[in-house]
């Protein structure tokens, strides 16, 4: 074994064992980093695992935690708080995953690496850290995105010397990560290349596509080209380029060949492993990322032990180095691994802060409140209402706004409407649904819907969001009254000229709107790259803009009731028109 390190980290001496070689049951061997505190006790251990690089999460002990939009924030820098965990009497060891930083193996694809799970590498991982002499047997994992995701991953692997699992801030579902609503989603090329404030994954020349693994030359060269068809893609000068030049792009590349959900995206999906997880699990996300938020809820319910769900204030992105929830998390440990009888599991299980009001919610279950979904109606002249339109189209003429691509403008077309302000506080927790009845010129389209509460002074913050591709709105069976799901397994073209009705999934929130204040909901086919709530998200986290010029004709009349379907919690004040 190596021998340690010192550092001095505020005052406190820390023990690093540095490139601690693992091995993998196929003789792979990852690379690690143990810290702990100086003397030779062993203790619990608190695992760290991601494609990241160990050496990137070592600057959590000399890198201030910097909040967006700090130029200095590095999205990549996820495994926690070095010294604080080293202070909590638990030793902090962060690998590197299979085929990225300093360990061996391939990493083709998706969540499997080289034919293998990183579900079974983690299972690995964690029994050799339990085995070692400074550890006392006893697991834990530490790790918010993709660490969180790996906890996961590795928790359905059933290890046995993992006692509990402390996820903040994971991704699940794959392909709702990469594509909202089918709309693809930028974020994810950051992540995975470095870019808008991400170091990106530690790549290697083992880190292999799994397009390129699976296909022949000639075959993968037809399916780049019929991928470049699509207009929204050609027009976008990154993705023309990796398509073409895969190499070095090589994860990134794969989740641009793979627009529609399928076996890639469902091979090791956390969501459908969750039921074989009996470990306790605490489960944590803040508000304004709904997209993760619904996996995140998606997860919670199937798992099948011990549980929390914690739903977080705005704004979305966490620090980095990643610091915050850590006085939960050891509070979770201490009870599950130290056995410290602190009262944590004598609190509900789901706790909901509440923007506006920001009070915080506790129930059993999610959502914590029961709701009553009632719509609220675009009327002409940018109205939201509680009533519906009464005149026909003929009289209410629709609503409409034409948007020209980025290659020839930089204006993004936003069409709105406005409820009245509101006389006392409204109050809603859930999901949400948009029914959109539209005709558009071209054979697609992206809506997108932005939901806000403005306050008297102008001031905005985003409630929540819905993306859906015009050619993914086939709905799927666990379709239900303010809760729509969209299959994505397939594209289906518009008929141009004809009036579609599109539902959109709201993902989860929780707001009160407080007198005086309005709810806005916002629609367009792109988004602003800088507003209230972008400028707190990477320079990457927006959706790939559409490609051709198109026209749209937003119907809102007696035949065509286009309206939200909002989450009102039950026996909350009505809703004056």
């Amino acid at each position: 074994m190596p021998e340690y390190q010192t550092v001095d980290a505020g005052g406190q001496k820390i023990a690093i064992r540095k490139d601690l070689r693992v091995p993998m049951r196929d003789g792979v061997e990852l690379a690690a980093d143990a810290y702990q505190g100086m003397d030779d006790k062993p203790r619990p251990a608190l695992v760290a695992l991601s494609p990241y690089g160990k050496e990137l999460q070592a600057l959590a002990l000399t890198t201030p935690p910097q909040r967006r939009p700090s130029p200095m924030w590095d999205g990549c820098i996820e495994a926690g708080d070095i010294a604080r965990i080293v202070q909590e009497e638990y030793v902090h060891v962060i690998g590197d995953l299979r085929g990225s930083g300093h360990s061996g193996g391939e990493h083709i694809g998706n969540y499997n690496a080289g034919g293998v799970s990183l579900g079974q590498d983690a299972y690995d991982f964690i029994e050799w850290v339990a085995e070692q002499p400074w550890c006392d047997g006893n697991v834990g994992m530490v790790g918010i995105s993709y660490f969180g995701s790996m906890q996961v991953l590795a928790a359905a692997e059933r290890p046995p010397h993992l006692k509990a699992i402390f996820v903040s801030g994971g991704h699940y579902d794959f392909y709702e990560t990469t594509y909202h609503g089918g709309v693809m989603w930028f974020m994810p090329r950051a992540a995975r290349e470095g870019r808008g404030g991400d170091s990106g994954w530690a790549f290697t020349d083992r880190v292999k596509s799994r397009m390129i693994e699976k296909f022949a030359p000639d075959e993968l060269k037809d399916l780049v080209a019929k991928r470049l068809q699509d207009p929204d893609v050609a027009a976008w000068p990154n993705l023309v380029h990796v398509l073409n030049y895969p190499t070095n792009h090589e994860a990134w590349f794969d989740i641009v060949m793979n627009e529609v959900d399928g076996d890639w995206y469902e091979e090791r999906n956390p969501v459908a492993l969750a039921p074989n997880i009996d470990i306790p699990v605490w489960l944590q996300l803040d508000q304004g990322r709904g997209w993760t938020l619904d996996g995140t809820i998606e997860l919670f319910n199937a798992l099948k032990g011990p549980k929390k769900l914690d739903i977080g204030p705005y704004p979305p992105m966490q620090s980095r180095p990643f610091i915050e929830e850590h006085d939960k998390m050891f509070r979770w440990y201490d009870y599950w691994i130290k056995g410290i009888d602190n009262g944590v599991m004598d609190e509900p299980a789901v706790s909901v802060f509440v923007e506006g009001s920001r009070e915080v919610v506790t129930a059993q279950a999610w959502p914590p409140k029961d709701v009553d979904y009632r719509a609220l109606y675009l009327r002409p002249r940018h109205k939201l209402s509680s009533q519906p339109e009464l005149m026909g189209s003929e009289y209410a003429a629709p609503d409409g706004f034409y948007q020209a691509p980025l290659t020839v403008t930089d204006k993004v077309q936003i069409i709105s409407w406005s409820t009245e302000t509101f006389e006392e506080p409204i109050e809603m927790i859930g999901t949400g649904a948009a029914h959109i009845f539209a005709e558009i010129d071209q054979p697609d389209t992206n809506f997108i819907l932005r939901l806000w509460d403005t306050a008297p002074n102008g001031k905005r913050q985003l409630i929540t969001t819905g993306y859906l591709k015009a050619s993914h709105r086939e709905l799927d069976e666990r379709t239900t009254e303010g809760s729509p799901y969209h299959p994505h397994t397939r594209a289906v073209p518009v008929e141009p000229g004809k009036i579609e009705e599109y539902v959109v999934r709201l993902y989860p929130f929780a707001n009160t709107f407080n007198p005086g204040h309005r709810l806005t909901v916002e629609l367009s086919n792109g988004e602003p790259l800088a507003d209230e709530h972008n400028s707190l998200l990477p320079p990457d986290a927006f959706h790939l803009p559409v490609g051709r010029p198109v026209t749209h004709k937003i119907y809102r009349d007696a035949h065509h009731q286009s309206r939200l379907v909002l989450p009102f919690t039950s026996g909350g004040s009505s809703l004056h028109p």
